[in-house]
């Protein structure tokens, strides 16, 4: 994947918005089931996408990006964004962190793949940034993983109910 680096930087911004976007309805969402434990949580991973969000626009001053459509973007689906899996009212603390490190997981390897293709020094040297940013929020939610209860199998099945 060749970008330039105002394409690579546009990239990112998306990235982080579509994200902090994601959360913030998974929030919303947790929030009106009363599942406020997970719904902080998600609340949580807004501050962190939106943050990283403003230092990217940022460090884009000054530069002209690139106003690309949702089809030019270079992927099918944003890496940071997740898929619907966490749209479960009863989605527990332990699952939302995974699907918020799995999120981040993604982000993490896009910045890298960027990296390897990169031919320009400081696209290279800001998707390695990037990526490394990435890899403290999966190293933080493995951190909460560990200290979170692990949710019973056994409670979650419902032989009562069939899907």
């Amino acid at each position: 994947m060749h970008l330039t680096l105002p394409e690579f930087l546009a990239h990112a911004i998306a990235l982080e918005r579509e994200a902090a976007e994601r959360y913030l309805e998974l929030a919303d969402m947790m929030e009106s089931y009363r599942n406020d434990e997970v719904a902080t949580l998600f609340r949580e991973m807004v501050r962190f996408s939106r943050l990283h969000h403003d230092e990217i626009v940022e460090r884009a001053q000054g530069i002209a990006l690139p106003q690309l459509r949702s089809w030019q973007y270079r992927w099918r689906h944003p890496p940071e964004a997740g898929g619907d899996e966490a749209f479960d009212r009863g989605l527990s603390a332990y699952d939302a962190l995974r699907y918020a490190r799995e999120n981040e997981f993604r982000a993490q390897a896009w910045y890298g793949s960027v990296r390897i293709a990169a031919s320009d020094p400081e696209l290279r040297r800001l998707a390695a940034t990037f990526a490394a940013e990435e890899a403290t929020h999966v190293q933080a939610l493995d951190d909460w993983l560990a200290r979170t209860p692990r949710p019973s199998v056994a409670w979650q099945i419902d032989p009562y109910h069939e899907d």
